[in-house]
């Protein structure tokens, strides 16, 4: 009796982690229009505007990622620490069904957003079709597939399900390095620290992430499904898992040589993307560092032929290298490893890859960018000779 009972926990427990977040997310995505931006100041939540899309259309999104973030959140220690329908560890236990559940729904939307762009289009000029099935499949034929007039492919798999998940899944193996040990290490509380800005930045910033290439220049296939479903919530959680299993406690040095690493490279990112909205949203007419914003002036064309403005800004972090919150998004990602110690290669992962996708995002984006301004990216990189690292690279 005791193990049908045990055994039917472990299947309830294994139906919560798998089945109800993303239910939750959609929920809570569709039918909670955001409430927090009535009452935090700053915050920019509500129905906004993204950027013109190459066929030149204006969606309108509503953004209410934080609002999410706080009720999963709440919802999640309230089961867990208070009404205890399930254990805290619920996510490390279940981390192989887990991954196995989530490669299954990464394949699915890949594919359905696949099928999807041949014979329901959202936008067909907005379509991009190369002629090759497999680049379709993996970089995606949709600029912007959606389900009537919110759900949007994008931002709900680019910004829920996996970011969401991505504290929920460090807090789980906290708690399992509380439950092996009888302590959770400080280099443990470090990496959820950490993240947590970086989780909770991109909801406080969900409007400003329609600017970014994600939103803005991907189009969703594969790298975008199944990546935000599969990679980004078990591979950049890596830090947590191996604590989890090599537990390190740091001195009391590296802990705060760590930390000030993270926050200096989550200020430079920050203040450099806040530089450049606010020069977006002002068009130029503020004070980056004092003074007023220098930029070249350039023009492109949309693909319905109409010519466009646009400016790009040489003043600020923006002067001192074409991509420097790069910079700082790289010295928190090493901070995030750094905080695991030096035994093992495994946590150190996440650098390589990030130095790798930024890197590639980096050039990418400039080689966009030069087909799109022609001669005005030529003036913009003379002005500004460097990508990410000032004299080096």
């Amino acid at each position: 009796m005791n193990q049908f009972t045990e055994s039917n926990q472990k299947l309830l427990n294994f139906n919560i982690a798998s089945v109800l977040p993303l239910d939750s997310q959609i929920v809570l995505y569709m039918c909670l229009p955001d409430l927090c931006h009535k009452f935090l100041p700053g915050y920019v939540g509500g129905v906004q505007e993204g950027a013109r899309t190459p066929a030149g259309t204006v969606n309108n999104y509503e953004i209410n990622g934080l609002q999410c973030w706080i009720v999963t959140h709440a919802l999640w220690f309230a089961n867990a620490y208070y009404f205890k329908w399930f254990s805290p560890t619920i996510i490390f236990d279940n981390w192989i069904p887990l991954l196995w559940c989530a490669n299954i729904l990464g394949y699915s939307v890949s594919t359905f957003a696949f099928i999807k762009a041949y014979l329901f289009p959202t936008n067909a000029k907005d379509c991009k079709f190369t002629g090759n099935f497999f680049y379709n499949y993996m970089m995606g034929v949709e600029f912007n597939p959606r389900i009537g007039s919110w759900f949007d492919f994008k931002l709900f798999f680019n910004g829920r399900p996996g970011i969401i998940a991505w504290t929920l899944i460090n807090l789980s193996y906290a708690a399992k390095q509380q439950e092996l040990y009888g302590q959770v290490t400080n280099s443990m509380i470090l990496v959820n620290v950490l993240q947590g800005i970086y989780v909770l930045d991109f909801f406080w910033n969900e409007a400003w992430y329609l600017k970014t290439i994600d939103i803005c220049h991907d189009h969703f296939g594969w790298y975008l499904g199944w990546g935000d479903c599969v990679w980004l919530p078990f591979l950049y959680t890596l830090q947590g898992l191996y604590l989890v299993y090599n537990p390190v406690q740091l001195s009391t040095a590296n802990l705060v040589g760590v930390l000030l690493l993270g926050l200096v490279g989550y200020y430079i990112f920050r203040m450099t993307n806040h530089q450049k909205d606010l020069f977006r949203r002002t068009d130029g007419n503020c004070k980056i560092w004092g003074r007023k914003p220098a930029y070249i002036k350039c023009s492109y064309n949309s693909a319905d032929g109409t010519k466009h403005q646009s400016k790009l800004m040489i003043s600020g972090f923006w002067g001192v290298a074409r991509h420097f919150n790069y910079t700082g998004d790289l010295m928190g990602s090493l901070s995030y490893c750094l905080a695991c110690g030096f035994s093992h290669l495994l946590p150190y992962f996440y650098i390589i890859y990030m130095t790798i996708l930024l890197v590639h995002r980096c050039i990418r984006d400039e080689h966009r960018c030069s087909s799109k301004y022609g001669t005005d990216w030529k003036r913009y990189t003379d002005a500004v000779p460097c990508r990410i690292l000032p004299a080096i690279f």
